[in-house]
């Protein structure tokens, strides 16, 4: 038995829950979610829970029963509580600023990168710190999503360590060239 796939799924006050087919709709204070799920596998909606349940032990119905449970359980905290990332840009002349929903990064590039905000997805600048730039919304692969595009834009690189990274990650440093010793 799938050791995520077995927990069940508490539903908090204030969220709705239900399945119309293959479709799983969620709502809650924040926003709504949809996720069409594997047909094989079985949703039983209890009061305040929900179970994910497999139809044999197949491989492919055992990989699908976490990921079902995993989905779904994103989905309830995403519309309660929402998902957040942080990005944090290092580097001499490397800024970012908002206008409108349109994120505007100088990276070192020849231009400045203009970066639309995708549809449910709030970027913010930190107030205390300008270097750091905060996604929000209620869908964890799209804030996943682009927070990665973002950082795409210009990786940390290990010399120096200058560019865009997740706050709080270790960026590996290498050494630079030494002088050759005769």
């Amino acid at each position: 038995m799938s050791r995520i796939g077995k927990l069940q799924i508490e539903i908090p006050s204030g969220v709705e829950v239900r399945q119309d087919g293959p479709t799983v709709y969620v709502k809650g204070p924040k926003g709504e979610l949809s996720m069409e799920i594997n047909p094989d596998m079985k949703i039983i909606l209890e009061e305040g829970i929900i179970r994910v349940e497999r139809p044999s032990d197949e491989k492919e119905h055992r990989s699908l029963h976490g990921l079902t449970r995993s989905l779904l359980s994103n989905m309830v905290e995403g519309v309660t509580k929402g998902f957040e990332k942080k990005l944090e840009i290092l580097g001499v002349g490397y800024r970012a600023q908002l206008q409108g929903t349109k994120l505007i990064l100088s990276l070192g590039h020849s231009h400045p990168i203009e970066y639309p905000s995708p549809e449910g997805i709030k970027i913010e600048m930190d107030p205390e710190k300008k270097n750091i730039i905060i996604i929000s919304g209620i869908d964890k692969q799209k804030v996943g999503q682009t927070a990665a595009e973002i950082r795409e834009f210009r990786k940390p690189e290990p010399y120096k360590g200058k560019g865009v990274r997740y706050l709080g990650e270790y960026v590996r440093r290498k050494a630079g060239k030494s002088a050759a010793s005769a």
